[in-house]
């Protein structure tokens, strides 16, 4: 959290698709949340809160994947429905190759959608992307100091915290390597917004930020502030 943190606010940094996957399991409490209202927290390995809104998401089972550049940037530039109209198009067609035909959800609410769990995945948008009648993609954004972070989750599989919603697994068939499908993901991105990317590691520095960010995210006080 705190490196995803450290890209948004650096109006320097280029634009940057993050992939990451978690250890151990994690709950993550979306920035407005309030502790009392997600039940599922003591059935998770870790839990943190997210700079970005939105319900809770169990992380496992899953790919996440951050994507910060400027809100001028032609992914993010004009109404914020619009942009995540973009991005989850991009999404959508990196996950037909493993057989997910994902669409906007729409208006008349899913399958998956559950009350009184807080968690992101039970409770659906129109624009949220989703195949088989349940919601398979989170997303929430932050936008600051004119750039933005663009959260997701893509489900794999899914756990007892998030219970039937759509999964990559069960459209495809098999196991899944959370990389194969964040290079789908950024293959997607790269044809649809004629982008190159380089593949790099964190800087010291950047590190040396997201340390010192990171840690108040799991901080007690900060988990239990709302």
């Amino acid at each position: 959290m705190g490196l995803d943190e450290v890209l948004l606010l650096d109006e320097h940094a280029p634009p940057t698709l993050r992939l990451y996957s978690w250890e151990p399991d994690t709950l993550s409490l979306g920035y407005f949340q309030r502790w009392v209202d997600v039940p599922g927290t003591a059935q998770a390995g870790a839990v943190v809160r997210r700079l970005t809104g939105g319900g809770a998401i169990h992380h496992v089972g899953e790919l996440t994947f951050s994507l910060t550049t400027s809100a001028q940037d032609p992914i993010y530039k004009g109404p914020v429905a619009g942009s995540y109209e973009r991005v989850h198009g991009v999404i959508a067609t990196a996950l037909r190759e493993f057989g997910a035909e994902a669409v906007l959800a729409g208006g008349d609410g899913l399958a998956s959608d559950a009350e009184d769990t807080g968690m992101c995945f039970h409770k659906s948008t129109p624009l949220d992307l989703a195949w088989g009648g349940r919601k398979g993609v989170g997303s929430a954004q932050r936008r600051t100091r004119g750039r933005v972070l663009h959260h997701g989750s893509i489900k794999l599989g899914t756990s007892e915290l998030e219970g039937p919603i759509a999964t990559l697994e069960a459209s495809s068939g098999r196991a899944l390597d959370p990389a194969a499908v964040g290079t789908a993901l950024r293959n997607a991105l790269a044809e649809r917004f004629e982008l190159r990317f380089s593949l790099e590691q964190p800087t010291s520095s950047e590190r040396a930020a997201a340390a010192e960010l990171g840690s108040r995210y799991s901080d007690p006080d900060f988990l239990r502030r709302r």
